[in-house]
């Protein structure tokens, strides 16, 4: 299992929104490319980047902060985002070195560009991401609802030759109250990460099971000591 500490990105800072609610945000730090580089001393082996701003207005908005994040790690790294056409995922996995891109809206909207880009640039390097609100896939930033059941969609996924995910119950998500199992209970077959809820060791702990485990505002709130956690796991 693989613990992958969260940057997400709005305005060039790392900051940390409630339930996707872009109304309720806290800002922890003007300088995202440092924190990057603190979660690598710390032991990190993977790192985890959202680009709010790209997610809800579908654009590039924070590049230049993705950028600096690349430059200041030598650790792999997954971004996702307002990553919408094969020019942006060819940017971001070519130009600037990113090791994974997570495609979210796209891949409701357009099942065949999964296969494309799986299919140009390897099962390894396409992520997709899967973010529930009662039980249907959200999109937009999680500000649309797609109608589509997360269960239907996963299977569709598999069969389009999609290796990796990462599931969120938007219900959850910084809320640190416990991420969803019943949800994740029922998800076969595939690797993913469990990302939305995480608020103390037991929860990374029983994510153990899984393939990785994202924290977020656990580590902000200083309730998970990761430097420890990533020294156990």
């Amino acid at each position: 299992m693989i613990i992958i500490p969260a940057i997400d990105l709005q305005g060039g800072q790392a900051v940390r929104l409630i339930q996707g609610d872009y109304g309720k945000k806290t800002v922890y730090n003007p300088d995202p490319a440092k924190v990057a580089k603190d979660f690598e001393e710390m032991g990190a082996k993977y790192l985890h980047v959202v680009d709010l701003d790209g997610a809800k207005d579908g654009n590039t908005a924070n590049i230049e902060t993705i950028r600096a994040i690349r430059k200041a790690i030598n650790i792999p790294m997954q971004l996702g985002g307002g990553i919408r056409n094969a020019e942006t995922v060819a940017m971001y996995l070519d130009e600037i070195g990113v090791n994974r891109v997570i495609l979210g809206t796209v891949a409701v909207s357009q099942p065949d560009f999964v296969k494309e880009m799986i299919a140009k640039h390897g099962a390894a390097k396409i992520v997709v991401g899967v973010d529930v609100r009662e039980n249907t896939v959200a999109t937009a930033g999680w500000l649309a609802d797609s109608r589509v059941n997360y269960l239907e969609f996963i299977e569709s996924l598999k069969a389009a030759g999609v290796e990796y995910l990462v599931v969120t119950d938007i219900s959850r998500d910084g809320t640190l109250t416990s991420p969803n199992w019943d949800m994740y209970e029922k998800i076969k077959g595939i690797n993913f990460v469990v990302s939305g809820g995480v608020a103390e060791e037991s929860h990374i702990h029983k994510a153990a099971n899984y393939y990785a485990v994202i924290v977020g505002k656990a580590f902000y709130e200083g309730r998970v000591d990761l430097k420890n956690a990533f020294q156990k796991y």
